[in-house]
């Protein structure tokens, strides 16, 4: 079995309307869906993604009132975006004109690439893509084509101890080594896993950072990251088979837009496995993805409660 890389990332942020507003204006992705969390509904899910809402190009955001991220080991420290060949001087000139904190242009891994923060302090990194690499574009985006945003790229986590990830990367979730480098700002020395192909949507980095306080999750921090399975046989067999090596993992869940299991890793950072599918389009046509809230099935009796408690964010 083989994971064919990352599905979404899902982080917190405090201010729904100022990062709907940071994520479609400033990064130019698709609000593709705007919901709820199954497991609290008095918050906004917000889904971000290419124009079609492929897998593997969506961040989304949980938002609840919380005070900032108190940063440190034992978290997924930074979000890889990948943005086409030659576009990073766009970017660094976008970024400057928001002025938001970034750093200089620099190789990480072998690729050009600058870090940056939101308003939150939610941290990224763009990161230029091989000249054949490629994505649809969306006609409605403010970036123009030739500089949107692709997809998801490498992921960061930090770990105190990279031995028992490593074992979980490797020897369970059958990862493969793909070298590691000195982390920029000195950090501590990352290694780097990939999956499937092996692309910049398939590639972890991890950071050993011992001695780091340990993280505490608030706006600004990512709450978890999922991995990409084709479908729910698929899911079902990586279920029983990181149960068998005595982990613990969550029942299969419906999301309505995919099927997922949860579990963590050794130093307790959340991850999940999604489906690919059914997809965004189940619920609203793909040219009216994420115009008005949707709920699941199972939540739409209590549609006037929900929206009755949810802010304001057009």
């Amino acid at each position: 079995m083989e994971l064919t890389g990352f599905h979404h990332l899902t982080a917190i942020t405090a201010d729904a309307r100022a990062n709907k507003r940071f994520m479609t204006e400033v990064l130019g992705l698709r609000l593709v869906k705007r919901s709820v969390n199954q497991d609290d509904p008095s918050a906004y899910h917000l889904f971000f993604a290419d124009g079609r809402g492929r897998p593997g190009t969506d961040i989304t955001f949980f938002t609840w009132p919380v005070g900032r991220e108190r940063r440190g080991t034992n978290a997924i420290t930074r979000t890889g975006l990948v943005v086409p060949a030659g576009s990073l001087d766009y970017w660094i000139w976008r970024l400057a004109d928001e002025w938001l904190p970034r750093s200089a242009r620099r190789i990480v891994d072998g690729h050009s690439s600058v870090d940056f923060e939101d308003i939150e302090g939610q941290r990224y990194r763009l990161v230029e893509a091989d000249a054949a690499a490629t994505g649809p574009t969306w006609e409605y985006s403010p970036i123009p084509a030739a500089y949107q945003i692709i997809g998801l790229g490498p992921i960061t986590l930090s770990v105190p101890d990279i031995a028992p990830t490593r074992a979980l990367f490797c020897d369970i979730l059958n990862m493969q080594p793909a070298g590691s480098y000195a982390d920029p700002d000195d950090i501590g020395r990352t290694e780097v896993f990939r999956m499937g192909g092996g692309g910049l949507d398939a590639r972890l980095h991890v950071t050993a950072e011992a001695g780091s306080p340990v993280a505490h999750q608030g706006a600004g921090a990512v709450h978890h990251l999922a991995f990409r399975t084709p479908d729910a046989e698929r899911l079902a067999e990586w279920k029983a088979w990181i149960e068998s090596y005595g982990i613990r993992v969550s029942d299969i869940i419906d999301r309505h837009y995919f099927r997922s299991i949860y579990f963590r890793d050794p130093s307790g950072i959340q991850l999940e496995i999604a489906t690919d599918g059914p997809g965004f389009e189940v619920d609203e046509p793909a040219e009216n993805m994420g115009e008005k809230l949707i709920l699941p099935p199972w939540l739409e009796s209590r549609r006037d409660e929900i929206v009755g408690a949810l802010p304001v964010i057009d």
